[in-house]
């Protein structure tokens, strides 16, 4: 009898010892597979922060400079060329079409995109892509008025440019430090002034003004003399010595 409970423990405890070891080795590769399912998952974490780091929405308004199916060039107002990816997921809106898309987009258009910016390799994955129509500035002096069709003509450094006065124009006088109210009335001839308009999209020679300022107090830039008298040939021009006394012309 005592040799027959002998063996029983030793034939229980072997078991034991088996089934522990068969345990083990079960949980064994589910505590592995556990382990690298977790590190899968912080390496892709790391990999997607890392992304986001070199990735940031941002936009970008220039001209552009050429266009293809999956890219377009534009300047920028600094002179720098920037590079805007465009994709099936890209839309497109013009002011005068509701079918505008990336064919639609030629060199000379003045656009602004709106997208994912990649620091790294400097290009822009745009999700808007809008055309705009940017408003003129005309710094100068008025040269000529027409009363009849409330038009002007303002003279700068550069050029002479119309301007045309409409009934949502909102136009104000500067004077002794107060901004008032005024109107197409009160702008004199060689008045320095001041037009914030857009292009007409009949006459791209003239700008609808939206708001005009003028400066009653102040005196006509000197500078604007050239494209006075290119326009007007009725004014003698007596050029400076630049000690502050004029020439006379030597009449024979």
């Amino acid at each position: 009898m005592k040799k027959f409970l002998f063996i029983f423990l030793i034939s229980f405890i072997t078991l034991s010892f088996a089934f522990n070891n068969a345990l083990y080795a079960a949980t064994t590769p589910t505590v592995s597979t556990s382990e690298n399912i977790q590190q899968k998952l912080l390496d892709q974490i790391a990999s997607k922060a890392a992304q986001l780091k070199l990735t940031e929405k941002r936009g970008i308004i220039g001209v552009v400079s050429e266009a293809t199916d999956t890219q377009i060039t534009l300047t920028d107002v600094q002179g720098n060329k920037r590079f805007v990816d465009v994709d099936e997921l890209t839309k497109f809106s013009s002011p005068t079409s509701n079918t505008f898309g990336i064919s639609d987009v030629k060199s000379g258009m003045t656009v602004g995109a709106l997208g994912l910016y990649n620091r790294e390799s400097r290009r822009l994955l745009a999700r808007d892509v809008d055309i705009l129509t940017l408003p003129k500035i005309v710094i100068g002096s008025v040269h000529s008025l027409d009363n009849k069709n409330f038009q002007f003509v303002v003279d700068t450094q550069k050029d002479s440019v119309k301007i045309d006065v409409e009934n949502i124009t909102k136009t104000y006088a500067y004077s002794e430090g107060t901004l008032a109210s005024s109107g197409f009335s009160k702008i004199n001839i060689n008045e320095p002034i001041v037009v914030l308009g857009y292009p007409d999209a009949t006459d791209k020679s003239m700008i609808l003004a939206s708001k005009v300022l003028l400066f009653p107090d102040s005196v006509k830039d000197p500078r604007i003399i050239s494209a006075v008298s290119a326009l007007d040939n009725s004014i003698t021009i007596v050029p400076s010595t630049g000690s502050g006394k004029k020439l006379t012309p030597i009449v024979k």
